[in-house]
């Protein structure tokens, strides 16, 4: 086996044994008829089918933004193409973490011949536009949830370190290694987009994606893109609230800090963020009242069935892309 074989061997085995790891911790005691019974007798499949669409829509959403800011550089890909780049993207990182920014734009210039390095430099730039997007909406949640962490100590008469007693020293552990993952994948993001810019053309055609922000047609639109992926994002995880007894009535707040807890869990490199996003909205919805196993059994029953709507959508622009010429 090849040295090359061996880096991707543990791209893709290092990963999916962290997130088997913590997956077999946190459900080493729930019994299969317990799931069995959740998704049987206790789950509102009518909500779980309206949550779909815009876990759809977001992607799409996205690839209309992406669409708009290589614009200015001088790309004009088809949207449809756009699209199933995207889709590819996402069901792609749910066998090799965060190889989904560099295949889409690699389906560009396959199918639309676009430069492959400004399209690297655009998705840049929309990460770099959501991380302050989500950075703001973690402010405004922390701030309107304040009272609610307060008035939920005193009425109970809870202590925060007695909340936080009530977990194991092997979940601290499983936070603290999940926290040290996602900065090791930041670190690495950032040096495989160095890697595009080693010399002075690469480089130029970077800094024109990074930059196309500045020139876009409609900034007002872009805006609006930028807000619906996000809002679409939240309604998406949202509405599954409504499939249990015990999430249904915890309200759009609750649900916001659980989203974006497991948004910053995503960045743990598993794939699609598995064992980290269980383990994060877990504990999020036990702060809020949730028992133990129910709030683990609704990380696994949403998680694997809006995974397998990201596949589904890989699956389809495969078949669709097949069908067209390169």
């Amino acid at each position: 086996m090849s040295n090359c074989d061996i880096v991707k061997s543990i791209k893709i085995g290092v990963p999916l044994a962290l997130a088997v790891g913590i997956l077999w911790w946190m459900y080493r005691g729930i019994r299969w008829e317990e799931l069995e019974d959740a998704l049987s007798h206790r789950m509102s499949w009518t909500w779980m089918l309206l949550s779909m669409p815009f876990g759809i829509l977001a992607q799409v959403f996205r690839a209309m933004r992406w669409k708009q800011a290589l614009a200015p550089t001088g790309e004009h890909p088809r949207l449809s193409t756009c699209t199933h780049a995207v889709f590819l993207s996402y069901a792609s990182s749910l066998v090799v973490p965060r190889v989904g920014e560099v295949l889409r734009c690699g389906v560009l210039r396959r199918y639309e011949g676009t430069n492959f390095s400004r399209c690297i430099g655009t998705v840049v730039t929309e990460r770099i536009i959501d991380t302050v997007l989500i950075l703001l909406l973690s402010f405004l949640t922390f701030l309107t949830q304040i009272p609610v962490f307060l008035t939920f100590f005193q009425h109970t008469g809870v202590s925060l370190g007695s909340v936080l007693g009530t977990f194991s020293l092997t979940g601290y552990l499983v936070t603290a290694a999940c926290g040290i993952l996602a900065l090791l994948c930041i670190l690495l993001l950032a040096r495989r987009f160095q890697f595009f810019s080693r010399t002075k053309s690469m480089l130029s055609d970077l800094s024109n994606g990074l930059l196309s922000i500045r020139k876009v047609e409609s900034p007002v639109l872009f805006v609006l893109y930028s807000v619906g992926i996000w809002v679409c994002y939240f309604l998406h995880f949202y509405l599954t609230f409504f499939c249990f007894d015990f999430t249904a009535g915890l309200g759009p707040l609750a649900a916001l800090v659980t989203f974006v807890v497991g948004t910053y869990a995503v960045l743990v490199p598993t794939p699609n963020g598995a064992g980290s996003w269980h383990f994060a909205v877990k504990t999020v919805l036990v702060l809020y009242g949730v028992e133990q196993t129910d709030g683990a059994l609704f990380a696994l029953i949403v998680h694997t069935l809006q995974t397998l709507l990201v596949a589904l959508l890989g699956i389809w622009s495969v078949v669709a892309l097949a069908f067209r010429k390169a």
